[in-house]
C-alpha cells in the first residue's frame, strides 16, 4: 500500500481522493464504525426514521470550499439546499436579528443596515479571494490583494476592545457576534473575527447550505470516488501502530504519541505532550413533534440559529467558559435541517433539532436541560415539542470522535496562530519530522470545518515529497 489514511473525516477523505487520483494505492482506517468524522448522520435510537447529524449539520463551505468547488458534490447526487436565511440570532424582547442570503434585505430589516452593508459588502462582492485567503495555505501570495487588505482591516476591527466602532446596532452586533461565536473562544479575538468574516460573508455569497438527507451525503460522495479510483475504506480498524508506508494522520495531533512511541524525535515529542486543546461543546440531540414557537414568528424560516442573546452577553458566556467555567446562560449554536430539506421529517411528523452548547474542555455535565431552557428562553412552550433528547457532555465526545478531546470539535486547531503554524511551528505544518508521517486534521491549516483543504495540501505535500508528482490529479467527476 502506498499511502495510508488513518481517519475518515472530510479532510482524510480529501487526502484520499486525491491520492487515488494520482494513480497510487490508498487505504483509509477508521476506529469508528461508521465512516465520516464530522460528517455522519445516525438514525435515532427510538425513533429510526428521524436522522441525527453527528457533528457538523450545515455547510457554507460545502459550497464555497476550493477542494468542493473542484470536487463538485452536486454532480455527483449531493444536493446541497440552501435557504433563504443563512442563520438567525433572536433576542430578548426584541426582533431577532437575520442574516438573509440576500444582502439587501438582511440590511433593510436591521436596525442600522448601512454599517452592515459597510462591514460585509465588499467582503461578499470579493467572496472568491476572501475564501482564498481565509482557506490558503498561508504560504502563498494570496489573489485579490485589495479585498485581502480589506478583510484584514475588518478582521482588526472586529477582533479588538474597539468591535463596536464599525457595527453599530445591537441587532447587527448580536448578529455578527453569533457566528464569530463559532471558533468557542474569548471574544473579541482575532480568532473569532477571522471566522464571523469568513461565515458571515458566506451568508450572503453562497448561502449556508444543508445537505439533504444529512452530512453524510458529503461522506459517501468521497468514498463513492475513492473506491472508483481503487481506494479502501474499513471501520472498526483502530491504529495502534505505525502503518507501513506513507501514512496521513487525520487525528489529533496528539495521537501520534501513542503510535509511534520511541519512534518520535525526542524535541517533537515534548512539543506533542505540551499541545493543549481548546473549550469544548456538549451536544444535544432533539426529536421533535412538530415546529418550534419562536417569539419571533420570522424564525419559523431560520435552519441556523446562534441562541446567546445579545453581544455582551455572547462574549460573556464565552470569556466565562475560556476560564474554565460553565456560563449560566451558554453559547448555543441551533439547526432544524427539515426547514431546507422536508425528507427529515418522518411519516409520523416528527423531526429532529441538532444543537450544541459551549463549555468547558473536559465538562462531564449533560447540558440537555441547559440547552432546553435557552430554547425556552426565546420560543415558550418549546419543552412541550420534546420526544426525546440525547446529550452527550465534552467528556463523552471523544467516544464518538477520538479527535474531539475533551469535547474540543477543533481538535485544537481553533486560534489564529494554529491557523498559520499548525500544531507545532513549522514551514510546512503537514509534514512532521517523523519519516514519511504527515497531519491533516483540523489542527493544521486551514483549521476546523467541512472544507477539505488540509487534506487537500497534506496530499499536495506528500505527492510532491514522497512521489515526486508535482502536478496535482483533477477532481472533476
Amino acid at each position: 500500500m502506498d499511502v495510508t489514511v488513518v481517519g475518515s473525516g472530510p479532510n482524510g477523505l480529501a487526502a484520499a481522493v486525491i491520492c487515488a487520483r494520482a494513480g497510487l494505492s490508498v487505504q483509509v482506517l477508521e476506529a469508528q464504525p461508521t465512516f465520516g468524522g464530522g460528517a455522519r448522520t445516525a438514525a435515532d435510537p427510538e425513533f429510526p426514521d428521524v436522522a441525527h447529524d453527528i457533528c457538523s449539520a450545515v455547510h457554507p463551505l460545502g459550497l464555497a470550499s476550493p477542494f468542493f468547488a473542484e470536487f463538485d458534490l452536486g454532480a455527483r447526487g449531493v444536493r446541497l439546499a440552501v435557504p433563504e436565511v443563512s442563520y438567525a440570532n433572536p433576542l430578548d424582547e426584541r426582533p431577532a436579528a437575520i442574516a438573509y442570503r440576500d444582502l439587501e434585505r438582511t440590511c433593510a430589516e436591521l436596525q442600522h443596515g448601512a454599517s452592515w452593508r459597510r462591514l460585509l459588502g465588499p467582503l461578499v462582492d470579493g467572496c472568491d479571494a476572501v475564501v482564498g485567503f481565509l482557506l490558503g495555505d498561508k504560504r502563498s501570495i494570496p489573489s485579490g490583494l485589495a479585498t485581502v487588505d480589506r478583510l484584514g482591516v475588518r478582521m482588526a476591527g472586529q477582533g479588538s476592545p474597539a468591535w463596536n466602532l464599525s457595527l453599530a446596532g445591537d441587532d447587527a452586533r448580536a448578529l455578527y457576534t453569533g457566528v464569530a461565536a463559532h471558533t468557542i473562544s474569548r471574544m473579541p479575538s482575532i480568532t473569532s473575527a477571522g471566522a464571523g468574516m469568513m461565515l458571515a460573508t458566506l451568508g450572503h455569497a453562497v448561502g449556508w447550505p444543508i445537505p439533504v438527507g444529512g452530512s453524510q451525503a458529503i461522506t459517501d460522495a468521497l468514498i463513492a470516488d475513492l473506491r472508483a479510483h481503487g481506494g479502501e475504506v474499513t471501520a472498526d480498524a483502530a491504529v495502534t501502530t505505525p502503518p507501513d508506508g506513507v501514512a496521513i494522520f487525520d487525528t489529533a495531533p496528539t495521537a501520534l504519541l501513542d503510535i509511534y512511541r520511541d519512534g518520535i524525535p525526542t524535541r517533537y515529542a515534548k512539543t506533542l505532550r505540551r499541545y493543549r486543546f481548546g473549550a469544548g461543546v456538549a451536544k444535544v440531540d432533539f426529536v421533535l413533534s412538530g415546529e418550534v414557537p419562536w417569539r419571533d414568528p420570522r424564525l419559523a424560516a431560520a435552519p441556523t440559529l446562534h441562541l446567546g442573546g445579545d453581544r455582551r452577553q455572547m462574549a460573556h458566556a464565552e470569556a466565562e467558559v475560556a476560564a474554565g467555567r460553565h456560563a449560566a446562560a451558554p453559547m448555543v449554536l441551533a439547526a432544524l435541517p427539515h426547514l431546507a430539506d422536508p425528507s427529515r421529517i418522518d411519516a409520523a411528523g416528527r423531526r429532529p433539532m441538532w444543537t450544541y452548547a459551549h463549555v468547558p474542555a473536559g465538562s462531564p455535565i449533560d447540558q440537555t436541560e441547559a440547552v432546553t431552557a435557552t430554547i425556552e428562553r426565546f420560543a415558550p412552550g418549546f419543552r412541550d415539542l420534546v420526544l426525546a433528547a440525547r446529550g452527550v457532555p465534552a467528556a463523552r465526545l471523544a467516544d464518538h470522535n477520538a479527535n474531539y478531546v475533551g469535547g474540543d470539535i477543533a481538535a485544537g486547531g481553533n486560534s489564529a496562530w494554529r491557523a498559520i503554524t499548525g500544531p507545532t511551528p513549522r514551514v510546512n505544518p503537514w509534514a512532521t519530522p517523523i519519516p514519511q508521517v504527515y497531519l491533516c486534521s483540523a489542527a493544521t491549516p486551514p483549521g476546523a470545518g467541512v472544507h477539505g483543504m488540509a487534506g487537500y495540501y497534506a496530499a499536495r505535500t506528500v505527492l510532491k515529497r514522497e512521489f515526486g508528482i508535482r502536478e496535482l490529479p483533477s477532481l472533476a467527476p
